[in-house]
């Protein structure tokens, strides 16, 4: 029982930090919304720079965005396969949350593989004179969103007749919050990490509290509560029930060392998979140690977390 509760309580803390970055960036992203367009047009290189940078940065939604600026003739091909070889997913959150220095070397390295592969891979297309995407007239964007997100008005307004949403994510960041404060999600003392966890929780809570309804709907309720952070959870919980019972009903330590190249084989094939639970196994083996460098950055390079989603549905 206090194997499953210690896992249970990493887990939380795991999930909470990427709540909470995948939060900061949807928020960032609204808003400057209008910006980006400008930003990324322009020289070849820019394109792959901007691509790779959106690709490394932590989670799906920089793979999101370059997808977008892909379908509607913003960047070129290489700069879309750039971009996706620098994406690692939601894992990059949890890679930060566990071995924050490794996870930043590891962002470095895509981003800059990511550049040299872009240019590479439109030299490559042009060489096999493959059909590119040119221009979508299709666009998704709320345009009438609301941007006025410290108005006094609309947060009196929202809690005049608060929706079912905010009372349940609200309740839910206080109780957060204040489980933090207890020791009961981190640290049973005060470190730097029980700190940073504690300040990120109240970051967290703040933006819940006073963004506007569509916001609050559209993307904390319906983009990263409903389709990220309960996967992100459950994959956190089992990868690491499967790490620790590993250690102590089955010598996984020997098992990977002595099959190590079929260990690495099985992360890169894994890694294809548009989705970004599997590639936490090897996360969470990185960060016991069991595994080296290379493999995770071998499987990091492959793995799009659910970024080439989108790309399938549109090609």
């Amino acid at each position: 029982m206090t194997l499953f509760l210690n896992v249970f309580k990493q887990s939380l803390t795991i999930t909470l930090f990427v709540f909470t970055m995948m939060l900061l960036l949807d928020y960032f992203n609204v808003l400057t919304k209008g910006r980006v367009n400008n930003l990324v047009k322009g020289k070849q290189w820019r394109q792959y720079t901007i691509s790779s940078l959106l690709g490394s940065t932590p989670g799906c939604l920089g793979a999101f965005l370059n997808v977008s600026f892909y379908v509607h003739g913003l960047i070129s091909f290489g700069a879309l396969v750039g971009g996706m070889i620098a994406t690692s997913g939601d894992e990059a959150f949890v890679l930060l949350a566990m071995v924050p220095k490794q996870a930043m070397f590891l962002f470095v390295l895509l981003f800059v593989f990511g550049i040299i592969f872009g240019w590479l891979s439109d030299k490559i297309a042009k060489m096999l004179k493959l059909q590119t995407c040119s221009h979508c007239t299709l666009q998704v964007v709320h345009e009438n969103e609301e941007t006025k997100y410290f108005s006094k008005q609309i947060i009196i307004k929202n809690y005049l007749n608060p929706s079912s949403a905010r009372i349940i994510l609200v309740s839910g960041a206080g109780f957060v919050t204040m489980a933090v404060i207890l020791g009961l999600i981190g640290s049973n003392s005060w470190n730097l990490k029980q700190i940073i966890l504690l300040v990120l929780s109240v970051i967290s809570f703040g933006i819940i509290a006073t963004v506007p309804e569509h916001f609050l709907k559209e993307h904390i309720w319906k983009h990263i509560v409903k389709k990220h952070i309960v996967r992100i959870f459950l994959w956190s919980f089992f990868a690491i029930i499967f790490v620790e019972l590993g250690f102590q009903y089955w010598n996984i330590e020997e098992f990977v060392q002595q099959h190590m190249e079929l260990v690495g084989l099985l992360a890169v094939l894994l890694a294809i998979v548009p989705e970004s639970g599997p590639h936490m196994i090897f996360v969470m083996l990185y960060a016991k140690g069991l595994i080296p460098f290379s493999i995770l950055l071998a499987s990091s390079i492959v793995q799009d977390g659910h970024g080439m989603l989108p790309l399938l549905s549109y090609s």
